[in-house]
């Protein structure tokens, strides 16, 4: 994982953002909305453009900042993103309606946990980005994996949290570690499947990139 020092680098060499991306980023900051930091954020959108995908699902919207992020990275792409919390699928979806790319972002508010159907439609995507409630990673990736298409993407984030995922002694925060080990049992249930081809890249928090490979 990156030190402070080198984040702070990699954020200095990034180019300018748009005045509206620069918004959400001061919000969340100011408002503690869990958003994908910088780093994280350049290196999944890096990866999509390079996969080029036409439809994207996002489990866990919050504030809208990476759907938006890729839906002006990847002009061609359409993106559906669920998010539960209401005051923040709002906000979210005031900040798209600002963009010049609002017509290519559908956000769905519901619990991904219960809302499958109304997102089916628009299956099959040829990405998945979860980025949700971290002790659910293994049932969103389960629920949500049949609506990718062959060769798709799933781009999970946090899959390091904060490297208490390699400690072998408990946190002083119970509730931390225990959240850390549901992330480590994902972590190696996901890097077992034969179906999948799955990188961990200690990027930010820990990012895992899956490619179906059937």
């Amino acid at each position: 994982m990156l030190t402070d020092e080198v984040v702070s680098y990699l954020q200095r060499l990034r180019p300018a953002l748009d005045a509206d991306v620069e918004q959400i980023e001061r919000e969340a900051r100011e408002q503690r909305v869990p958003i994908m930091d910088s780093v994280s954020i350049e290196t999944m959108l890096f990866v999509l453009k390079l996969a080029r995908p036409r439809r994207i699902l996002e489990i866990g919207t919050a504030i809208g900042y990476s759907a938006i992020r890729m839906a002006k990275a990847l002009p061609e792409a359409h993106i559906v993103t669920i998010e539960k919390d209401r005051e923040r699928y709002e906000r979210a979806r005031f900040y798209m309606e600002k963009t010049d790319c609002a017509q290519r972002i559908e956000a769905v508010w519901g619990d991904a946990l219960t809302v499958m159907e109304k997102v089916a439609s628009a299956a099959p995507f040829d990405a998945l980005v979860i980025d949700a409630a971290k002790g659910q990673y293994e049932r969103f990736f389960t629920l949500y994996e049949p609506f990718l298409a062959e060769g798709g993407l799933v781009i999970t984030d946090n899959v390091l949290f904060k490297g208490l995922v390699a400690a072998e002694t408990p946190a002083d925060n119970k509730r931390l570690w225990n959240l850390a080990q549901k992330i480590r049992r994902y972590n190696e249930w996901l890097m077992a499947r034969g179906d999948y081809d799955t990188v961990i890249i200690p990027v930010g928090d820990g990012l895992a990139i899956s490619k179906k490979m059937r």
